[in-house]
């Protein structure tokens, strides 16, 4: 997953994960803070009423304020009587509030049983307001109640109207005054209920609401810092080994990162990069060790003509040589020796600039008849001199071209030939070159009656390095490196070179050249 969508889900989940869990803490706590009032109050409670305080208080004792009502209108004589005061105390008690009578002004009766002469000098006056429904008065400040007044005007019954055993009930304050004239009572009768128990309730549920959003959003904030920072810290913990390991020169690991985003993508270029620095490094420690193989495969070549060399001119020098046959032997020998050191150190020399793409290319229009015929005569005086049957044939029609550097070309039959020679293990050694006409190409073929070379070995005699013969000890010698520079001459001239071989028959060296045609451009 790409960082950017990985950042723009978390993003869309940092929003809708805390809205979505605020949902539901949300109705949990109203459903519970619901079914608490309408256990504590007896009231059905609504989303709506649930926010006004007020008017749920007001419901809490809409019922016994609908009694006392109907009180008023059958028999108000009974809101002097201390028995049924108490009795509707008591239901009041039981939804948290609690019941105050005022008769003529004075406090009569007193349901709280604590001091209330401060409520008691703010409530309403009588008949200054009239509760209905689940209405009432809110007496803020200190006091915090909430009121529901129902004022009657109460006929005198008598100096015992107010007690049933005639006797003053502890909570009935005042008693009416007995020697005054027959009138009316006025009589306040107030609920209150107390505004700091809802208040509270409903403080506890915005707090528990509060609370509920402050965890949901770090829980949310943790879960995708989780998630982001696992995405990001797995690869990046990879990349930081697999760096370490490159630093230490070990590519032998595979740093396999799964996914689509931009770190593993980075992830699995480093890994390319590691693969590359691995071939590099192991085509660094080949060629080391092919160049430690060239090196001692030069001196060992060079020290076998140069002991002849030696060997000879002491002869010489001692009067070995002491007929002219013999002098002649022995200096054709020197000559011999020493053209094989030239041709092996011009072979390294050559090699160096196959190493650098350096290679000095004079190409010119060859007649291949003229060409070849030249360069067999030369081959044959030496293979003379050697002891070695050589024959040329050349069916090639007069007058045909190819494009090629001579001297290369020259160096590429040496270099066959000279190799050929090396490997011969016969009393009676030959040496053929045929040059024929093969439609677009001019083939040309060296074949020997060497030792050959096993067919599962046919596909490596042009790289470099390899001998046929890997004894240290072996008389042949060799740099291992002819074959391969024929083989990149050949190529750079637009041809290809291949080998057949038969085991103690000899080998056939095959390579090919484009003829020349007159609307080629290549050459002017």
């Amino acid at each position: 997953m790409k960082l950017k969508t990985r950042l723009i889900i978390a993003f869309l989940v940092i929003i809708l994960v805390p809205f979505l869990l605020f949902s539901i803490v949300f109705w949990g706590f109203t459903r519970f803070q619901r079914h608490t009032i309408e256990q504590n109050y007896g009231v059905s409670v609504s989303v709506e009423n649930i926010s006004d305080s007020m008017r749920l208080i007001g419901q809490t004792t809409q019922g016994i304020f609908e009694q006392l009502t109907e009180q008023s209108d059958s028999d108000p004589q009974r809101f002097l009587q201390e028995s049924y005061l108490e009795q509707i105390n008591e239901k009041l008690l039981e939804k948290h509030s609690y019941l105050l009578v005022r008769k003529d002004g004075e406090l009569f009766y007193n349901g709280s049983g604590e001091d209330v002469d401060m409520l008691f000098e703010a409530l309403p006056k009588f008949r200054s307001f009239s509760s209905t429904s689940d209405g009432g008065s809110y007496i803020g400040g200190d006091i915090r109640v909430f009121v529901k007044q129902l004022d009657v005007d109460v006929p005198y019954a008598g100096k015992d109207a107010f007690s049933e055993d005639g006797e003053s009930s502890k909570k009935v304050l005042t008693k009416p005054d007995t020697t005054s004239e027959e009138e009316d009572s006025k009589i306040s009768i107030f609920i209150i209920s107390s505004v700091s128990d809802i208040i509270a309730q409903n403080g506890r549920l915005i707090l528990d609401l509060l609370i509920s959003i402050v965890v949901i959003l770090i829980f949310a904030a943790f879960l995708m810092i989780i998630w982001i920072y696992t995405g990001v810290h797995t690869p990046l913990q990879k990349l930081s080994e697999a760096t370490h390991r490159i630093k230490e020169e070990d590519f032998d690991f595979e740093l396999n990162v799964k996914g689509k985003d931009e770190i593993s993508e980075l992830c699995r270029d480093f890994d390319d990069m590691r693969q590359r620095l691995k071939d590099v490094d192991e085509e660094k420690k080949t060629f080391d060790r092919q160049s430690k193989e060239l090196i001692s495969n030069i001196s060992h070549d060079l020290k076998t003509p140069i002991t002849a060399v030696k060997g000879y001119v002491e002869g010489i020098m001692d009067g070995v040589a002491d007929t002219p046959e013999k002098m002649d032997r022995y200096i054709r020998t020197i000559y011999i020796k020493a053209n094989d050191m030239d041709r092996l150190i011009d072979e390294l020399t050559f090699y160096s600039k196959i190493d650098t793409n350096r290679i000095p290319y004079n190409f010119n229009r060859i007649d291949v008849a003229e060409y070849f015929d030249d360069c067999a005569e030369e081959v044959g005086l030496e293979m003379r001199e050697r002891n070695i049957v050589f024959s040329y044939i050349n069916t090639v029609e007069p007058g045909t071209l190819i494009i090629a550097d001579a001297e290369q070309l020259k160096r590429v039959i040496n270099n066959i030939i000279g190799n050929s020679v090396k490997y011969m293990d016969k009393d009676k050694k030959y040496v053929q070159l045929r040059v024929m006409d093969v439609e677009d190409f001019v083939q040309v073929e060296l074949e020997d009656n060497g030792k050959g070379i096993p067919n599962q070995e046919l596909v490596s005699v042009f790289d470099r390095f390899y001998r046929a013969d890997q004894s240290r000890n072996s008389a042949q010698g060799g740099s291992g490196i002819g074959l391969s520079i024929v083989k990149k001459i050949v190529e750079d001239h637009g041809g290809r070179i291949w080998a057949t071989s038969k085991v103690g028959e000899g080998t056939v060296m095959h390579f090919v050249v484009r003829k020349y045609a007159y609307s080629d451009q290549s050459v002017s």
